[in-house]
């Protein structure tokens, strides 16, 4: 049943009413925070089941207890909401959006968008038949960087697009429950390890830290995956990956990523067109060098280029039609399509095919367009 005052908030000037199921270590780190000091942005409500942790978010964000909820079902029914940012588990992301989306809500999902692309899919289609925003809090979409990678690869000076490479390490062990905590965490509540469970995870390190490498992958090529093929240390609570992706133009892609090295920040990204090459590393910051043929070299950190709204701020923008979403609903479809196919090729041992799921979209258009 759709909340009434959805239908009732057509001013633009008026805040939009977030309400977040899943307020914990990672929304209290990077959603919570801005949605909390901006003026555009109500924070209405918060859902957590741990007792403690919800008491302390919620002090921390100046809520009251009747703004604090178990329950999230409970909290859909008693809060006056606009959207809802879900930050829960990975295999509770479906179930949530579908009724968010049921109900009118607008929707942002913190990644993977689902376990599985057909989840993923029957969500696009259900926000563009309700009309409703539905986005994906990828990194890649809202790094600077890859904006300017992007165009890079748009102008004709590059050529055509012929291969593209992403190496990438880091040391997530204590969330997959395989090492101690760090001396010092961010955020107002310690993480949970729910990423250690493959059943809440669906899956182990690729579908968490590897749906922003695949992210990256499809949305700096504006290209869609057509195979996969994937080794894994282990499956399903994989921690190291090798996938060889190709694209539908042709173009042979790598993506090597690695969740347990002793290394917490070592990343190489290589994208070669016909006549020049975009090359990323980063250590602290990321530092990107652009070489097309017969041009002056160009080299620049993260923060010489303008700056790109976050997840939030996009989401609040593409609500209100000021702006595109960056990482729409059928981006973060399309990565779970490559995550899936990547976990279905290590078991296997075969190059796994990606249907087009696209064609099969209800014919209402997306709400963003």
């Amino acid at each position: 049943m759709a909340t009434p005052e959805v239908a009732l908030r057509n001013d633009d000037d008026l805040p939009i009413r977030l309400g977040v199921i899943g307020a914990g270590w990672f929304a209290s780190r990077r959603h919570l925070p801005e949605a909390h000091s901006r003026s555009d942005i109500e924070l209405v409500a918060i859902c957590r089941r741990d007792a403690g942790a919800r008491a302390a978010i919620a002090a921390h964000f100046e809520l009251s207890d009747s703004q604090s909820f178990a329950d999230w079902e409970q909290m859909l029914d008693s809060a006056s909401l606009d959207a809802v940012l879900i930050a829960t588990p990975n295999n509770m992301h479906y179930t949530l959006a579908k009724e968010c989306i049921e109900r009118g809500l607008h929707v942002l999902l913190e990644k993977p968008m689902t376990i599985t692309s057909a989840d993923a899919w029957n969500l696009v289609s259900l926000a563009a038949t309700h009309k409703r925003t539905l986005s994906v809090a990828l990194n890649p979409p809202y790094w600077a960087h890859c904006h300017r990678m992007k165009h890079a690869l748009q102008t004709t000076e590059m050529g055509s697009l012929e291969s593209a490479s992403i190496y990438w390490t880091g040391s997530a062990a204590y969330v997959f429950g395989r090492g101690p905590a760090p001396d010092k965490l961010p955020g107002i509540v310690p993480p949970t390890q729910y990423r250690a469970d493959p059943e809440l995870n669906g899956g182990g390190y690729f579908i968490d830290g590897g749906s922003h490498l695949v992210s990256e992958l499809l949305w700096v090529t504006s290209r869609r995956a057509v195979t996969v093929s994937c080794i894994m240390d282990s499956t399903p609570t994989d921690m190291r990956n090798l996938l060889t992706v190709v694209l539908d133009n042709g173009a042979v892609c790598t993506i090597n990523s690695i969740g347990d090295s002793h290394y917490s920040a070592r990343r190489v990204w290589n994208v070669f067109g016909a006549s020049g090459g975009v090359m990323t590393v980063t250590g602290f910051e990321f530092e990107t060098t652009i070489a097309i043929e017969g041009a002056e070299i160009q080299r620049f950190k993260e923060a010489d280029l303008p700056p790109v709204s976050s997840p939030l701020t996009n989401f609040c923008d593409a609500i209100r039609g000021t702006g595109k979403l960056y990482s729409p609903s059928e981006h973060g479809a399309h990565v779970v399509d490559v995550v899936e196919a990547a976990y279905e090729s290590a078991r296997s041992g075969t190059v796994v095919k990606i249907p087009d799921r696209r064609q099969s979209l209800s014919s209402a258009g997306s709400p963003t367009e």
